[in-house]
Order: C-alpha cells, then sequence, then structure tokens
C-alpha cells in the first residue's frame, strides 16, 4: 500500500526535484542492460522509492549508426531516434540518455527534434579527463565514431592529444565490438589488451571504452588502471542530472602508475 506524500518525501529527502529519465535503448541491448544496472547501482538511495524513475525504449531495429556515417549504408537512424525520444518525452521525460557512443554523432539534431536535453556522454568524458590531469587519450570505439572525430575534436579543443589504434588494432576493437560482443560470443581478451596496450605505448595516459560494448568488456575482465568507460560517464551524468549519486563513483578513472601525471 502506498504511503501517502510518500513522492513529496523522497524529493525532501534528495533536496529537490526527481527528474524522469528517458533511454534510448537497444543500441545494443545488452548495452542497455547494464547501462540500467550502473544507474541502479550508482544511486544513493536507500529504498526503492528513492531510486529514480528511468522510462525506457528498447529498440534493436534501429539501423545502424557506424554503417551510416560511414555512408555503408542509406538507412538513416535519426528519424526512429527521434520519434522514440518524442514519445519518452510525451511519458514525461526530462531528460535523454542514449547508451551508444556512436549514436552521439546524431546528438545536436536529437536535441533540437525531441525539445529535451540529450546527455552528451563525449562532452562529460573531457570533463572527467580533465579533471585527473589527462594530456593523452587512447580511444577505443567504432568506425563510426573514430570516422566522425567524435572524441577527437572535443578533446582538441580542450588541449587533449587523441591517440588511435593502427589499422589492424582498429580491425581488432571492430571484431570484438561487432562479432563478439554483439553476437553474444566469447571476447578474445588478450587481444582486447594488445590494441590498449599499442596506445599506451603510443604514450596514452588513458584509454576511453568509448563504444558500450567495450563497457561490457571492463564489466567482465580486470582491465587494471588507466581505463575511463564511457558509459559509466554517461551513467553517472543522468545519476546526477536525477537522481542522487554514491559518493565512491564521483571518480571513474584511476591513472596508470608511471603515466606522468
Amino acid at each position: 500500500m502506498a504511503v501517502e506524500g510518500e513522492e513529496s518525501q523522497v524529493t525532501e529527502r534528495h533536496g529537490r526535484h526527481m527528474k524522469k529519465l528517458g533511454v534510448i535503448g537497444g543500441l545494443g541491448p545488452m548495452a542497455t542492460a547494464y547501462f540500467l544496472q550502473l544507474l541502479t547501482q550508482m544511486s544513493d538511495a536507500g529504498t526503492d522509492q528513492e531510486h529514480m524513475e528511468i522510462l525506457i525504449h528498447s529498440k534493436p531495429g534501429i539501423p545502424d549508426r557506424t554503417r551510416f556515417i560511414l555512408g555503408q549504408s542509406r538507412e538513416d537512424p535519426l528519424p526512429q531516434m527521434v520519434e522514440i525520444g518524442i514519445d519518452l518525452k510525451s511519458q514525461g521525460a526530462e531528460a535523454i540518455a542514449i547508451p551508444c557512443v556512436t549514436a552521439h554523432y546524431f546528438q545536436e539534431r536529437l536535441e533540437r527534434e525531441i525539445g529535451i536535453p540529450i546527455l552528451n556522454a563525449v562532452e562529460e568524458t573531457v570533463l572527467c579527463l580533465r579533471e585527473a590531469g589527462i594530456r593523452r587519450a587512447g580511444i577505443m570505439g567504432t568506425d563510426g565514431t573514430i570516422e566522425s572525430g567524435l572524441f577527437q575534436r572535443a578533446l582538441a579543443e580542450d588541449g587533449i592529444t587523441s591517440v588511435l589504434p593502427d589499422r589492424i588494432g582498429q580491425q581488432t576493437v571492430m571484431d570484438i565490438i561487432y562479432k563478439e560482443v554483439k553476437a553474444g560470443r566469447p571476447v578474445d581478451f588478450p587481444a582486447f589488451g594488445r590494441v590498449a596496450q599499442g596506445m599506451f605505448g603510443a604514450g596514452a595516459q588513458a584509454v576511453l571504452l568509448a563504444c558500450t560494448e567495450l563497457s561490457l568488456v571492463k564489466r567482465d575482465f580486470d582491465l587494471g588502471e588507466g581505463f575511463l568507460d564511457v558509459m559509466e560517464v554517461l551513467a553517472r551524468k543522468a545519476v546526477l542530472t536525477c537522481g542522487r549519486l554514491k559518493g565512491r563513483y564521483e571518480c571513474l578513472l584511476s591513472p596508470r602508475p608511471g603515466a606522468g601525471l
């Protein structure tokens, strides 16, 4: 039985209005499921009622973002994402998160057409790197993310140098994302490690997991220090915007020993 005034009591305990978060999901499905887990475990909530309200529309059928960005497909994913965002807004969502890094290529148009804030994982990641004093960052992401220059431009504007995998390393990253994680197959973790070590060897002080499928690699394997998970960054921003963050999630990056910081 609901307690009268329960919602207002929760708002009072948190000291502010608890916004409803909308999530455009399914890009891919497992990453969306993990994103919900991150939102829950990052929230400073002592009861069910103290967690924020989340509206999720998981639509795996949205066309592939990387293929469209690279001109390999004419199927534009934007209209379906806009349709979902407008529907979430109509249900009361006051901010939207998209647990797909490549989809941030469309961020400005999505925000303009949907009409409510779209949380920007790229900008938040740059802020995290700045706070940690990182000046050279490796980027592991899809071909679409890399070719679009999403992170390279944002990092350069903050004076941070991007370090990218070589051609073979980038193909390895794509195989891990599409042929392993998205396909539900075991990850070739030694191959992942070789790509990361190549970027650390090229001077990266930290490596960005700039694809939500790579977040699942971090979930399942001990990567050690020096990695910043962009989906964790997005989840933290979502909780800060719509809920209340646990203190231990204030810093998401532990620099590698001897990284020159």
